[in-house]
């Protein structure tokens, strides 16, 4: 495939990079990502992945624009409340670069409908708002073999993990038990920073294309957290992956999707 010359004025500032050149981008080009959640995370990361030039992105989520996410959720502008954000999305990042190809799926994740949506993809990007999704999407990648990229923001922390098949701890591995519902508050109830969330996603961008290039080393066995009120960042070791993981561990007990698993538990009076 012969770049255009509008590729290549597009593209100039990673060809003249020599760990992406013609070859790195022809690779982006021909990449797939799967977003799961058009939200704070997933504004970052589905622009930055289309400036980038990844080919194809799909982008899933079952919400509407509501005024309030405007604070954060950069995809999305005040026209489109009202808007599934798919639908917002989608325009969002075909304005920015027509070389992609915007697949949406306004729908919500679910244990019977995740295993085909990540079939096609090359890489998954955890952009989840809620833990029992995040969940889902750890488990289903590792039984799909699928790498991804996890990231999370409250108030004015975030942090980020990257999972690639047989190279370290899944999420499981390191929250092992989904907290009960209302135990840990939600940015509705909390609050977040909107830069946060950025800056989140934006890594998760970087760690994509990082995986796509196979440039750099990868957060795997660690995890990056940002404390914004410190301006600090820090890289966690983690264990290695548990032998006893429920997921991908020596003798899993999770093999199959079960709806039942993805269900917070009830706070304990």
């Amino acid at each position: 495939m012969a770049f255009t010359d509008e590729q290549l004025e597009r593209y100039s500032r990673h060809l003249i990079l020599k760990e992406i050149g013609v070859r790195g981008q022809k690779r982006l080009l021909a990449a797939k990502v799967l977003i799961i959640g058009a939200g704070g995370l997933g504004s970052p990361a589905a622009m930055y992945l289309a400036a980038a030039g990844v080919g194809t992105i799909g982008i899933v989520d079952d919400d509407v624009v509501d005024l309030s996410n405007l604070q954060r959720q950069i995809m999305h502008g005040t026209g489109d409340v009202g808007t599934p954000k798919v639908e917002s999305a989608a325009a969002t990042v075909t304005a920015l670069n027509p070389d992609v190809t915007v697949r949406p799926y306004h729908m919500r994740v679910e244990a019977d409908n995740i295993a085909e949506l990540i079939a096609d993809y090359d890489v998954i990007v955890d952009a989840a708002d809620n833990f029992a999704t995040k969940f889902l999407i750890n488990d289903a990648c590792v039984l799909a073999g699928k790498p991804y990229v996890y990231g999370g923001a409250l108030r004015f922390e975030g942090q980020l993990m990257t999972y690639i098949p047989g190279q370290g701890p899944c999420y499981r591995c390191i929250f092992r038990d989904m907290p009960a519902a209302g135990e840990v508050p939600s940015c509705k109830e909390a609050g977040v920073l909107g830069a946060v969330v950025g800056t989140i996603g934006s890594l998760q961008a970087v760690e994509v294309v990082k995986m796509i290039l196979g440039l750099g080393e990868p957060l795997t066995a660690r995890l990056l957290t940002f404390d914004a009120l410190a301006m600090r960042f820090r890289a966690v070791p983690l264990p290695e992956r548990e032998p006893d993981c429920p997921v991908c561990g020596d003798h899993p007990t999770i093999t199959t999707l079960e709806a039942d698993n993805y269900i917070q538990p009830a706070c304990e009076v």
